[in-house]
């Protein structure tokens, strides 16, 4: 008789039918490890939330209408201490962790950084220990995954519960109402809300682990569902199959994430969407105010003093401005407390972080929509308006047209609500991203709120979680650096500034190349799979990666590129600094301009790639399909960061911060969280150009003259000479004649006005590369800098200069050891 077959052998049988009934695909192997991961989690998880129902914290609720949290496994083998294990299981099985690790869809429920500032935010949140929740939306469809076709974008949907979600749990037991539509009734109680049309709303969470501390916080996202008896009411009768498939009508509403990053569409299921997530939030927070033990006997607290001591609510921008009429609509309509004490209480709750002073950004919803939409939030909003007018009349008597400027309502056709002015009259505190954005938020779009009150206004410079954004994406480089300054860096990001020492240490200048040219190589090896493009490993790795908008000026970089292209073919003989450069991010499906600058780029890289003079000096590569799981595969192989937006329109920025974290040097304009940078490195060590603010504004004063640079540039004169005769189109000429006329007509971010700074900074890059060790040590310096640029460092200062808590180092018992 033949020996029993291994486990192996018996995975490897082939059925009888030739249907493989016994192999695991990877796709179960990723499922299993999922899963016993996720086992790990729960007992962390259960005893926090007991944790903070028995020691009754004040608890920080973190409203978003984006998470852009990427994969859950890695980082959370991570945070949980349990990679090397996992790894050492995985291999004895055969198996390849990274393998099934690429199998895990993105979480993709944000546009770009101000739903990865969320994601970074609940890490840190819980690594500092404190009771914090993430709320927000499921999307059945998250941010379109991006196909890019005869280099055109095309947008696919993006099914990433296809297979399931391991990491989410439904909560039922936890299911509220959602009203919508309805009428304001006047009864002798006061006003009530009636006759509205309901929906469901359905909570899932995610378990958010802190860092190695046994914290595991609560992600909680609402998905809308149908009430049972929806269209079947006794007025409904007859078209019982027609009323059961009108249900999708209201589970539309967490259907699909609006893809526009930095602008405003103002669509009834958008108003619908943040109404949902506030309204379902808000009963949540109430609930557990009302049964949290409050060192007392009493089952219920009953009273709301104390209501803001207990609980803080963060805006994440305006999406979740409805917080506010909705807390005091809950105040005073079901809790019968008076105005004034009602809006004492959501003052003191709410706080408002500002991300952008675009102009086409800011959310002005036309008052119609609340008309039919939310009828009692609109009265509220008149009476918030009212007051707060009458206030400012009796400090600037006569002065009609302040009235006008700081109006929460708009006159025009159709009168629209500014939700910024909302949220700035109904915050304790109203905070920008950056230094410089806060001092602009503070002289210009909120100047005359903030003559009012200057104490209400902060700043909170971003910053990114150093777990995800080095030890997960770069462990070759958190193992060197852990190598001379320990493992403490992980949690207080300044002791990079300990690396300072080792600047002249030929050792650690070798070993902090190597590591790049090994992140260039892995990198260089997953292009050529996915583009069939050789790349010299050899050149700069220059790196775009962003959303495709007007004001990040992909198209400087563009002009950038066929400068160099046009002097490589004018002496093609000559030695030039090799360069590959990568452009990446997604533009709105309905940004025409955007989806052009796509094309452009595309077509940019046809002509250049393919031309033999160039070979491999350089090399246009446009990144399909840029999200956090492929971010954390280019930044670690960057050269060069590109961060180039017109100053005073990047409000922050947070990838130029995982960028310097990963050994990046800068090519940048003094915009946003790069000042901050230049001062944290000393300006030397990053390469900065163009103009400032102050250049932009004396610019507009003054008038914007494109043709201006065209005729006195040459180079610049010869590049868009080539882009309007279609030299990059030839099969249609007239292809980017609408970029050209934005270009030379009315470029509102001044491209010309920084390209002859910026392409005589780009040849200082191309000078420092080729002395590698002063390239290196300049690379040293700007990791050393980048400390500050913690999101535990940003999450510490709201956590004391706004919430009123502070943060905390207790390590919670593990599950395996007795509570006391």
């Amino acid at each position: 008789m033949s020996k029993p077959l291994t486990d192996h052998e018996k995975r490897k049988q082939i059925s009888v039918r030739g249907i493989d009934r016994n192999v695991a695909t990877p796709r179960d192997y990723y499922f299993a490890l999922a899963h016993t991961v996720r086992d790990h989690l729960v007992g962390r998880w259960i005893r926090t939330q007991q944790y903070y129902y028995e020691k009754d914290p004040k608890r920080i609720h973190y409203l978003s209408l984006e998470f852009y949290m990427g994969r859950t496994l890695q980082n959370t083998m991570i945070n949980l201490g349990l990679q090397n294990a996992c790894d050492e299981a995985i291999y004895q099985l055969g198996l390849d962790l990274e393998e099934l690790e690429d199998i895990e869809e993105d979480a993709g429920l944000g546009n770009g950084g101000l739903g990865r500032l969320a994601a970074c935010f609940l890490d840190s949140m819980a690594s500092l220990g404190l009771a914090a929740y993430g709320y927000g939306i499921r999307y059945e469809f998250g941010i379109f995954n991006q196909k890019i076709t005869n280099g055109w974008q095309v947008e696919e949907a993006d099914d990433w519960l296809r297979y399931g979600n391991p990491w989410e749990k439904a909560r039922p037991e936890y299911m509220l109402p959602v009203h919508f539509y309805g009428r304001v009734a006047h009864t002798h109680e006061g006003p009530k809300w009636v006759d509205t049309q309901v929906v469901l709303a359905m909570p899932y969470d995610t378990p958010v682990p802190g860092y190695k501390n046994n914290t595991v916080n609560t992600m909680r996202l609402w998905s809308a569902k149908a009430p049972n008896d929806f269209n079947l009411q006794e007025f409904n009768v007859g078209d019982y199959i027609q009323a059961v498939l009108d249900r999708n009508l209201a589970e539309n509403i967490s259907r699909v994430l609006y893809p526009n990053d930095n602008f405003f569409e103002g669509k009834e299921l958008r108003l619908k969407q943040e109404y949902f997530v506030v309204a379902a939030t808000l009963q949540d927070i109430i609930r557990r105010f009302k049964s949290s033990k409050f060192g007392c006997r009493d089952p219920m607290r009953t009273s709301f003093e104390t209501f803001h001591e207990k609980v803080a609510i963060q805006l994440n921008d305006t999406h979740p401005a409805l917080a506010i009429p909705e807390l005091m609509r809950i105040l005073l309509d079901i809790e019968r407390l008076d105005w004034e004490k009602a809006w004492e209480i959501t003052t003191k709750t709410c706080a408002y972080t500002n991300h952008t002073v675009l102009p086409e950004a800011l959310e002005r919803w036309p008052v119609y929509m609340f008309e039919k939409l939310l009828p009692r939030h609109l009265q509220i909003i008149y009476e918030i308006n009212q007051r707060h007018l009458d206030r400012v009349a009796a400090l600037y008597p006569g002065d009609s047209d302040r009235l006008r400027r700081m109006s929460l309502i708009e006159e025009g056709d159709p009168k629209r609500i500014n939700m910024a002015h909302l949220c700035v009259v109904g915050s304790h505190a109203v905070n920008g991203v950056a230094r410089i954005h806060s001092d602009i938020v503070k002289t210009t779009v909120f100047k005359d709120f903030c003559d009012i009150e200057p104490e209400k206004f902060q700043n909170k410079t971003n910053g990114i979680t150093p777990r995800r954004w080095l030890l997960l994406c770069n462990p070759g480089l958190a193992d060197i650096i852990a190598e001379k300054i320990g493992e403490d860096f992980l949690t207080d990001l300044f002791q990079l500034k300990k690396l300072l020492d080792f600047v002249n240490d030929e050792m650690f200048i070798r070993d902090v190349a190597k590591v790049k040219q090994e992140n260039k190589l892995k990198f260089a090896a997953c292009l050529e799979s996915e583009y069939k493009v050789k790349i010299n490993p050899e050149s700069i790795f220059d790196i775009h990666v962003k959303r495709i908008h007007e004001y990040k000026r992909q198209l400087l970089n563009c002009l950038h590129v066929i400068t160099l292209y046009n002097r490589i073919k004018k002496e093609p003989n000559k030695k030039f600094v090799p360069r590959t450069v990568m452009i990446g991010g997604k533009a709105a499906p309905g940004y025409h301009m955007a989806k052009m600058i796509i094309k452009l780029i595309t077509s940019v890289g046809e002509v250049v790639n393919h031309d033999p003079v160039v070979g491999d000096r350089l090399k246009v590569i446009f990144l399909e399909n840029y999200r956090v799981s492929l971010a954390e595969k280019v930044i670690p192989a960057a050269d060069l960061s590109q961060q180039i937006s017109t100053a005073g329109t990047e409000a922050s920025g947070t990838g130029n911060m995982k960028f310097m974290l990963n050994g990046a040097l800068t090519i940048g304009t003094m915009d946003g969280a790069n000042v901050e940078m230049a001062e944290e490195a000393g300006e030397e060590n990053l390469f900065i150009f163009g103009m400032r603010v102050e250049d932009v504004e004396a610019m507009d004063k003054k008038g914007y003259n494109a043709r201006e640079y065209y005729e006195r540039l040459p180079e610049l004169k010869q590049a868009m000479d080539q882009i309007s005769t279609g030299f990059f189109s030839p099969k249609e000429p007239e292809l980017f004649k609408d970029v050209v006329n934005m270009l030379m007509n009315h470029d509102r971010f001044k491209v010309f006005a920084d390209y002859e700074a910026y392409i005589s900074c780009q040849e200082k890059v191309n000078e420092l590369y080729r002395n590698p060790k002063e390239w290196t040590k300049k690379v040293i310096r700007n990791i050393a800098a980048s400390g500050k640029f913690s999101s535990d460092r940003t999450i510490a200062e709201y956590a004391r200069e706004i919430w009123g808590v502070e943060p905390s180092d207790v390590k919670i018992p593990p599950p395996n050891e007795p509570r006391e």
